[in-house]
């Protein structure tokens, strides 16, 4: 995928023996390289709509559109729900990324955690965002 795309998408499917249960999750590898743009990890969607987010996001790098950080973004999904790519410490959660850190061969990288909305338009550290989603989506990136 990587020589065809630039970059892979990486499936983890959930684990149900730790506690809390680690839900599923995708991440990228080869983004910092292909598009100049840090790894993304997004937790609780299918690996197809996972990669579906990550070819929009593709998409806008490639148009020249610059994407921030920590700030809720709108027009990447439909009926402008908001989302928000927040920085990931790599030191604290690298336990996600066994296959990037390898891939980087131990080199430093940057992630960002693709936050998505409740069906409301309500994001994870709103008030107003569902609870029964919080299992599926944990936030291990950094909001300021």
């Amino acid at each position: 995928m990587i020589e065809t795309n630039g970059w892979a998408l990486e499936p983890v499917p959930a684990d149900t023996t730790t506690v809390p249960p680690q839900p599923r999750y995708s991440y990228t590898i080869g983004m910092p390289e292909c598009h100049a743009f840090p790894e993304i990890i997004v937790f609780g969607l299918a690996p197809i709509a996972i990669k579906g987010l990550i070819d929009l996001v593709v998409e806008q790098i490639v148009g020249g559109v610059e994407i921030p950080r920590n700030v809720p973004l709108t027009g990447l999904l439909d009926n402008d729900l908001r989302c928000i790519f927040s920085p990931v410490d790599l030191d604290s959660h690298a336990k996600f990324f066994d296959t990037a850190i390898k891939w980087h061969r131990g080199g430093s990288f940057e992630v960002l955690q693709f936050v998505w909305p409740d069906r409301n338009g309500w994001l994870p550290n709103e008030s107003g965002f569902d609870q029964t989603l919080k299992i599926v989506q944990p936030l291990i990136g950094t909001f300021v």
